[in-house]
């Protein structure tokens, strides 16, 4: 992996031990205290804060209270219309990263993988250790182990596609994953996503790239998009199964009262994502 990356993934673990003493304490942290807690000077928890977020600590923590998620739901809420297209080609999320996608057919879906190679590898990140998955024609995993272990993470994502083939292979991936992360030696054209799913999950996962970065919304607004009003639960647990985090942005869809909501990697990974792209986009 670049140095950049691994930069950034340490960076998110000093994001992290952040995040862990704004929920104690609250926002009213000095930039003093923060950094003496975890055995920084300011101007070096500042540097570091900022290299990675690109924002001060003093803002950052405004982005990480609970608040923000009602701030982004009033201010930053995007109305997905129920087509069958969803305008994926041209959204904000799809350009950035130089995506294109395709899915698996339901009869593929129906044999667990069966007659996939899938190949497999770690990689440092903005959020801490990322397990990336992908098969010839593209990424179909991405899980987080800062908050869950690494073992916890592979069994999780291996479970996904039983009957599949693993190969460790991170050079064969290093390419889509640069991209993914935003890595600047990153080539465009080079991160292309392969959704393994069941086809209600599938329309889901679409709906949520059709979120442009730094905007949310909600999980009955997803299921008004789909064309299933009545299957919030349905898209919640959708959404949860989402196998290729961050890209497919389930991190940005919230409940109606601006709660977080669940996430599949830990809360403290969504929150910090949220964060990530909000301080981006100036929100």
């Amino acid at each position: 992996m670049n140095v950049q990356t691994q930069e950034d993934g340490y960076h998110y673990g000093v994001m992290r031990r952040a995040i862990e003493l704004i929920d104690r304490d609250g926002d009213g942290l000095t930039l003093e205290a923060l950094a003496a807690q975890m055995d920084m000077s300011p101007a070096h928890f500042q540097r570091l804060f900022s290299r990675w977020v690109g924002v001060s600590p003093k803002r950052y923590q405004q982005y990480l209270t609970l608040g923000h998620a009602k701030v982004l739901l009033r201010e930053r809420f995007t109305t997905l219309e129920a087509s069958n297209n969803l305008g994926l080609s041209g959204t904000g999320r799809l350009h950035d990263l130089f995506l294109r996608w395709e899915a698996m057919s339901p009869g593929e879906f129906a044999r667990r993988g069966a007659g996939l190679t899938i190949y497999w590898g770690w990689f440092e990140s903005p959020f801490g250790p990322a397990l990336v998955m992908g098969t010839q024609k593209g990424l179909c995993g991405v899980g987080f182990a800062a908050e869950t272990g690494e073992e916890h993470a592979m069994q999780d994502l291996l479970s996904r596609w039983p009957d599949a083939e693993f190969v460790e292979d991170p050079m064969m991936l290093r390419p889509w994953v640069l991209t993914a992360f935003g890595a600047e030696s990153a080539d465009p054209g080079k991160a292309p996503l392969f959704l393994i799913g069941a086809p209600f999950q599938i329309k889901v996962w679409e709906a949520l790239l059709s979120i442009p970065s730094g905007q949310v919304t909600t999980y009955s607004e997803i299921a008004q998009a789909i064309g299933k009003p009545r299957a919030v639960r349905a898209v919640g647990t959708a959404v949860g199964r989402n196998p290729i985090s961050w890209l497919i942005p389930c991190h940005r869809a919230l409940r109606k009262s601006g709660g977080l909501g669940g996430y599949h990697w830990g809360l403290p990974v969504k929150r910090a994502m949220l964060a990530y792209e909000a301080a981006r986009a100036g929100v």
